[in-house]
């Protein structure tokens, strides 16, 4: 990818098809199913891709056990099929992981044990790996840290682990390889209509201010947390789609679940699943489901939502987590769509498509597992809605981009902790629109992610690395490492 470029292509387009607002998992997703069946298809990302809730997911991409539980047999079976088409798409993103349900009375095992071989029959010829019962001894050998005090055994199960932002990111690189306009840092101003009809946005490039009008056939709404800001742009009376709920997840030391096995915690106190998974040799503990009123660029994690993990954690690990062991904190936004239902944890992960009188379409809800069922119901819904011939959808077998960074290994690491070079920075600044020390440090890498302080002590070097690639000066280095400063403290447990 490569923004001039794409500005150019941008200029030179009276028209095009597909207008998509939002680069997270389902804009993205809609951009490479659009542009896959040769619509002409521009996107357009008020931030960086996957800069909002796609960068902050628990790295699943699975069926969901706890919505088959909740009875919503379809959900399940539609992100299992999903699960498995995806690890056949991107195998470089995607993997089996290993999880494991401690149990600590004998009914649990058996419950959780058949309900999980039900998960298996479900996923059909796509299937990640057979349900076990596990005895005490087995499931003490394949957690050494796990909490033994009253357990009896476990059931293991397999589902997939990937890397969110560094899917996002391929994801736009294979649009852009099949000829969509992809654009980060492009802010949707307002809508354009003829005859009360939308046929297009005005937008600015807030790197350079410089304002453009873009025509399209179809404005896609795709920007999850804030799509009643779009809404609202077409009608100031539209009333609010969104039930945002705010999830947070820790990281840890390896040392806290020295195990390649993942631990899955079926129901806390306010009945949601509860993940420990080894990711990028570091733990990630979450998640949380918070109802909030307002929405935010940057979130940020909640005492009490802290407590509650590290309280649960403690419950379940011999190795006992408090503040001063969290490497990191991050916080994501869920999209659900508006429900009665108060309690956000109950609200389906389910998507929805709606079209309003002007003709704005917007897609809210759903979940990574399924952004690509969810970018063909888009297309499906526009072929029916508008007099486009949107074609045959081709994204069922659609391999995803793969980068090789075979040409790195003898560059300088970028820190100590971590195996990222400043080559990857340089590669990340040529190929992947990079424009940012935080798009480097917390998307490009995941470092931010995983050690906030590692990642304050790289900044500086990261920002020189970048400035002598994109040809800017020391101001901007030191506005770059101020910027991320800034970010930072909201990964921070203190801040």
């Amino acid at each position: 990818m490569d923004r001039n470029n794409s500005i150019e292509y941008l200029s030179s387009i009276s028209t095009f098809d597909i207008c998509i607002i939002g680069g997270g998992a389902t804009g993205l997703g809609i951009a490479l199913d659009a542009t896959s069946r040769g619509l002409k298809t521009i996107l357009l990302e008020k931030y960086d891709f996957a800069k909002g809730t796609s960068s902050r997911s628990t790295k699943l991409i699975h069926g969901g056990v706890r919505y088959l539980e909740q009875g919503n047999i379809k959900l399940v079976m539609d992100a299992l099929r999903e699960r498995g088409i995806l690890k056949k798409n991107a195998p470089h993103l995607v993997k089996s992981q290993a999880f494991i349900i401690p149990t600590y009375n004998w009914w649990q095992k058996f419950y959780y044990g058949f309900g999980l071989k039900i998960y298996d029959l479900l996923s059909g010829s796509l299937s990640f790996g057979d349900t076990q019962i596990l005895s005490k001894k087995d499931t003490q050998s394949l957690l050494p840290t796990l909490e033994n005090k009253n357990l009896k055994g476990g059931v293991l199960y397999f589902d997939g682990q990937f890397d969110d932002s560094r899917l996002a990111i391929h994801l736009a690189m294979t649009a852009s390889e099949h000829g969509a306009c992809m654009l980060n840092y492009f802010s949707v101003d307002s809508l354009i209509k003829e005859n009360e009809k939308i046929c297009g946005v005005v937008a600015t490039d807030t790197f350079t201010n410089v304002k453009y009008t873009i025509k399209s056939q179809v404005v896609i709404n795709a920007t999850g947390v804030f799509s009643d800001s779009i809404t609202r742009m077409d009608n100031v009376k539209n009333e609010s789609m969104i039930s945002p709920s705010q999830g947070i997840h820790l990281v840890l030391d390896k040392s806290f679940l020295p195990s390649e096995h993942a631990v899955m915690i079926p129901k806390t106190k306010d009945s949601r699943v509860l993940f420990a998974v080894p990711w990028h040799e570091y733990v990630i503990v979450g998640t949380t489901d918070t109802p909030i009123e307002t929405v935010s660029e940057e979130p940020k994690p909640l005492k009490e939502e802290i407590d509650f993990i590290l309280e649960h954690a403690t419950h379940y690990l011999n190795k006992k987590p408090t503040y001063i062991d969290v490497k990191s904190v991050f916080t994501g936004l869920r999209p659900l769509v508006k429900s009665k239902n108060k309690i956000t944890s109950a609200i389906s992960r389910d998507h929805q498509i709606t079209i309003s009188t002007s003709g704005l379409i917007s897609v809210i809800g759903g979940k990574w597992t399924t952004y690509r069922k969810i970018a063909e119901d888009a297309l499906k819904f526009i072929g029916k809605k508008f007099d486009i011939n949107i074609g045959t959808c081709k994204t069922q077998d659609l391999k995803i981009f793969e980068y090789s960074n075979s040409t790195n290994i003898n560059s300088p690491k970028l820190h100590s902790k971590f195996d990222y070079t400043e080559q990857d920075i340089i590669n990340a600044v040529k190929h992947e629109m990079c424009m940012t020390v935080e798009d480097a440090l917390a998307r490009r890498t995941r470092m931010l992610f995983l050690d906030v302080k590692a990642a304050v002590e790289t900044a500086a070097l990261v920002a020189k690395i970048m400035a002598k690639e994109m040809g800017r000066d020391e101001i901007w280095v030191k506005e770059q490492v101020e910027k991320f400063d800034l970010v930072s403290k909201n990964f921070k447990i203190n801040s």
